[in-house]
Parts: C-alpha cells; structure tokens; sequence
C-alpha cells in the first residue's frame, strides 16, 4: 500500500498562477480548485489507493507569535484566498480525507500523517507531494519520500543529502541557519547553505554547537529559527490508514461539482469510483 499525501495550499498556489501565466480562467471564480480536483482524481485513476490533503485554512499559525516576521496572509490574492474555504469542502464531498489547518500549518499536518502512515506495517511507502523544503525533515529512507512535482523528483534520503548536504533530520537546523524567504525569517548573517551543512556535519544539531561557533546572540536567534523550521508532527489527524482509502463521492458530491460550474468532474470522480 502507497499512502499519498498531498500539499493543498501548494497545488492550489499552482494552479491559480498557472492559469494565470497560461492566460486560461485567470478571474474564474473556482479555478484553482477545479485544477486540483481534477489532479487528486487524476492520481486516483493512475492508482493512488490511500489519500489525504492539507491546507493552511489561515495562513497564520503559531509561528506567528514567535517570529514577527513570519508569513501572514498579506499579499495574498484575495481571489487565491478565497478558494481556500471551497477546496477543503470540495475535497470533502468528493470523498477525500482532508486536513484544513488553524494553529498548526498545512506542512505540519503532512509530518503528522507521515508519521502515522510510516509507522503502519501495512504501508509499503509514504509519499509526500511537495516541493516544499521543510518536509524534506520527514523524509525516511526510501519508505517516506518527497515527490517534487514540478522537477520531476522522487527524492529519498539519499536524494535529500544529495540536494542540501545533511541528513533529513538536520534540515532544520540548516534552514535555522542559512533562513527561509518563503516563511520570513533571514536565518544567521554571513551562513550559506555550503557553510551551514559543514557546520552540522561537523557537529550536528545547532544546540551541540561550540559556543565558539556563533556566540550566545545568534546561538539563541539560531535556535528560534530552528523552532519555526520544526515541523509539529504530534497531532493524531486520523486513527488508522485505512481512514485514508478513497472509496469514491460522497452523496454531496453532485451539487459540488455543480456549484463549480464543472460537469467533468462529477462524471469522472463517478467513473474512477466505479472503475
């Protein structure tokens, strides 16, 4: 058994510029969420079992209160936002598992059902779909993997090391130190990436750091980029895997798909159901 899980704030992103840059349905209204629809179904057709989607229902989390700086909602196109809230019904009707976050981030919940799906014999591999660099910390051998749509990558352990020098379980500490634009925080001064992966290599995790290294300034500024690029993975989104199986629309599915505005998705969620 694959257990596929699925960026939804990623894919939504996607499809709302790439239509835009395509010049197809860049004002419609559900545009975005059409996009996706049709690809979750799109893997079920190619076989995808075991299912599940998370979304950032606020763009805000607790990070927020940690760093200033993190990212917010601002900036965000109010025609993009506004798709959020449809997705996750959408998904829901057309019988998806999915997991709208509030104090937790979307990137949270994929460790979270990572962790649970990777710790069921049952499942053969657990595949995270997303280019996202923070979930490159789940990344488990080749049993939890990372599939980076866009390049065309599945990448494993051995992929992870290859693409940032370090062990998947130091990706954090190596994004404490060099930052992350996409989430706000600039990571410590005068540390790029070739640096901080010898810097963890040669000692690990920042906390076992010699004080030497950075000092106790950014040491302590370090550490707190450390704890916003740590994912939360404790959360128990569902009990069993077996929660995950797509086993086709629900009864609402119809007035969904009507409500979108697409007839295509209603005729082939009912076919890969029955198919």
């Amino acid at each position: 058994m694959v257990v596929h899980l699925i960026d939804g704030t990623y894919e939504l992103f996607r499809q709302f510029y790439g239509r835009r840059r395509a010049g197809r349905g860049a004002d419609t209204r559900f545009g975005a969420v059409i996009g996706v629809l049709h690809s979750v179904l799109q893997m079920v057709e190619e076989g995808a079992t075991h299912v599940g989607v998370a979304t950032d229902h606020v763009i805000e989390s607790f990070r927020n209160e940690l760093w200033p700086g993190y990212k917010t909602g601002l900036g965000v196109d109010p025609a993009l936002r506004a798709q959020f809230g449809p997705l996750e019904e959408a998904l829901a009707a057309m019988g998806v598992a999915v997991w709208p976050m509030v104090e937790l981030e979307a990137d949270d919940a994929l460790a979270a059902a990572a962790r649970i799906a990777a710790d069921d014999a049952g499942v053969d591999q657990v595949r995270i779909w997303t280019p996202d660099k923070d979930l490159a910390q789940c990344v488990r051998g080749d049993r939890v993997v990372q599939i980076d749509r866009r390049a065309q990558l599945v990448r494993n352990e051995d992929g992870v090391r290859e693409k940032f020098g370090v062990e998947p379980v130091f990706i954090p500490d190596l994004l404490a130190l060099v930052g992350d634009s996409a989430d706000g925080y600039p990571g410590i001064p005068g540390i790029g990436p070739v640096t901080a992966a010898r810097l963890v290599n040669e000692h690990g995790g920042i906390e076992r750091f010699p004080a030497s290294v950075l000092g106790e300034e950014r040491r302590t500024l370090a550490l707190l980029f450390k704890d916003l690029a740590t994912l939360r993975d404790e959360p128990e989104l569902f009990p069993a895997v077996a929660d995950l199986r797509w086993r086709g629309p629900t009864a609402a599915w119809a007035a969904c798909a009507e409500g979108l505005g697409d007839e295509r998705l209603l005729e082939r969620a009912l076919a890969a159901s029955s198919g």
